[in-house]
């Protein structure tokens, strides 16, 4: 069975669909349950429910994990159960329901980056590498034996989005390896080094604000890990501004900017630049509430920001607790 519920599943959901020939089935998904969205608030399938529709797979959407998906397990002799992305806390009775067990695909080399936001909280912290751990789930988050690792490339222009396109990917060379061995019970686990490991919590919406305080890169690191959410935004004045693209600029500061306050504007020619710690960021897009994102020119033609203006944020709470 494979309990996801987030198209990060969909390339280990595909692999184990259609290899499995006569060696193993897919007998069940588990997924969150329709929700409503959009404008009109109708109920609409996350991406893996569509796929367990889509292929006439048995579709088990419970609320939370409950007494009758319980017995389905042990009724069905289920031999291993998959996890990734599915979204709720699974308590022992489904975890060892499984004569086999039930192990997880988490998005970060484990030790590093147990818990909510591995995949943001990697990019954030500047990492140039991350990958997908296959580990055997136990009572602490994220803290089980592991048995394989596949490592992911972090590029400069990778944002969330594209690492989890990558990560999803990534379990497909995992399962190759280890699918005939786990389903043998001769796939080896290792226990985590603990002295190695680090947790990431949860984002909120606040994680967004720019702290000015920063250097350019890390300002930069986090706009690219929260573009998908909670996006990037910064004050003038009252106004909210959210930022859509910005980069590291390779000038430095003149001899007359070099004691400007961090957040300060500097304006030349429509391009916009902003203080920080170290260096300065480009800002290269920008959107006021009840406007579209417009490109900086465009966007000064129609809102008032001058040079030596200040750009507030506040300073950021950690991402690893």
């Amino acid at each position: 069975m494979f309990f996801g519920s987030d198209s990060i599943c969909l390339p280990s959901l595909e692999w184990l669909y259609t290899q499995s020939e006569e060696r193993w089935e897919l007998l069940a998904i588990v997924s969150q349950p329709d929700r409503k969205q959009g404008r009109g608030q109708k109920l609409k399938a996350n991406p893996v429910a569509e796929y367990a529709r889509d292929k006439g797979i048995q579709l088990f959407q419970p609320d939370k994990p409950d007494e009758d998906l319980l017995q389905f397990l042990e009724g069905q002799k289920v031999d291993v159960s998959f996890v990734m992305a599915y979204g709720h806390f699974l308590g022992r009775a489904i975890r060892k329901a499984s004569r086999l067990g039930m192990v997880n695909f988490h998005g970060s080399i484990l030790p590093k980056y147990r818990g909510a936001s591995p995949v943001e909280t990697a990019i954030a912290c500047g990492e140039t590498e991350t990958g997908v751990s296959l580990m055997q789930i136990d009572h602490e988050m994220d803290a089980g034996a592991v048995a394989d690792i596949e490592y992911v490339t972090i590029e400069k222009e990778d944002c969330a989005s594209s690492i989890r396109m990558k990560i999803g990917e990534a379990t497909v060379p995992i399962l190759e390896r280890s699918m005939v061995a786990l389903l043998n019970n001769e796939l080896e686990f290792i226990p985590q080094n603990e002295v190695l490991k680090s947790h990431c919590r949860k984002l909120t919406k606040e994680d967004g604000l720019i702290d000015f305080e920063l250097s350019a890169k890390a300002i930069y690191d986090r706009w690219r890990a929260f573009k998908t959410w909670p996006n990037t935004f910064c004050f003038h004045g009252e106004t909210r501004i959210k930022v859509g693209r910005l980069d590291v600029c390779e000038l430095s500061l003149a001899e007359d900017e070099l004691n400007l306050p961090f957040g300060s504007v500097i304006l030349k020619k429509d391009r916009l630049r902003v203080v920080t710690s170290n260096g300065l960021i480009e800002i290269l897009e920008l959107q006021k509430a009840g406007g579209k994102m417009l490109p900086v020119s465009d966007f000064l033609r129609g809102y008032t920001l001058k040079d030596g203006d200040l750009l507030k944020g506040k300073k950021c709470t950690p991402l690893l607790v």
